[in-house]
């Protein structure tokens, strides 16, 4: 374990009226603590889990690989001022990490690419591939399987947007196995019912005001899938009428 908590401080927000300040669970939640090696954040888009993710990496000093965006017309000027207004305490004091995004991965990929034409070496610790050859979900698991063997913390935004369900097993099986082993740790926000099933792992939910920490059979995700699967062919035959008409 290396993160200990995360502390919110809604009386210094510059603002009410934008986002994420504008979000209640940042002004009805004092803290978050972590106590396990893995911990997801789950909850509805919009509920800011994401948004503390990134916050999480600029106030821990981990590096986000974005390229410059240049389409946009305009932005949101606090959308990345949240880390100014945490507050973070480590157990042992901080220690390197990693931020994965699966919107932003591609970007960590090109750079690679980048720094391998000066010096090959550089492919050697993700197996000697270039990941812009592989597959997007072959090229993820590459990075994750050779970057979680170091110590340090490990901040991942929805992972499993590119990875099958076989794929995200074996995501699944990293984490646990990683976790367990005591020298990685994993926080993420994910959709997914299949990662969130991670033995000893703590889920927290952004749905609740304050931030509160959720059963795994407490989450929307496993509720709405197993509906879904135990109802499969009535589902579909209700989708069927709704088109007739």
């Amino acid at each position: 374990m290396h993160l200990r908590s995360v502390t919110f401080h809604p009386e210094s927000y510059p603002t009410r009226d934008c986002y994420p300040f504008n979000l209640p669970v940042y002004h009805g939640t004092e803290r978050v603590d972590f106590q396990t090696p893995v911990t997801f954040f789950v909850g509805e888009n919009g509920s800011g889990k994401s948004t503390l993710i990134e916050a999480l990496a600029n106030k821990c000093g981990i590096h986000i690989w974005r390229e410059v965006e240049r389409r946009r017309c305009s932005i949101n000027p606090y959308e990345t001022a949240f880390s100014r207004f945490l507050s973070v305490e480590w157990f042992q004091g901080p220690v390197r990490g990693s931020f994965f995004g699966s919107s932003v991965f591609r970007d960590f990929a090109k750079a690679l690419d980048e720094w391998a034409a000066v010096d090959p070496g550089h492919l050697e610790y993700f197996g000697g591939v270039s990941l812009m050859t592989q597959s997007h979900g072959q090229s993820i698991m590459s990075y994750f399987k050779s970057r979680y063997r170091i110590k340090g913390l490990y901040l991942l935004d929805e992972p499993e947007t590119a990875l099958s369900p076989r794929t995200q097993l074996q995501l699944l099986d990293l984490l646990a196995s990683t976790g367990a082993a005591g020298h990685a740790q994993f926080i993420v926000a994910t959709h997914s019912p299949i990662l969130l099933a991670c033995p000893g792992a703590v889920i927290y939910s952004f749905d609740r005001v304050p931030i509160e920490r959720v059963a795994y059979e407490e989450t929307d995700h496993f509720k709405i899938y197993k509906t879904f699967l135990e109802n499969r062919k009535n589902r579909a035959d209700e989708t069927r009428e709704e088109r007739r008409s």
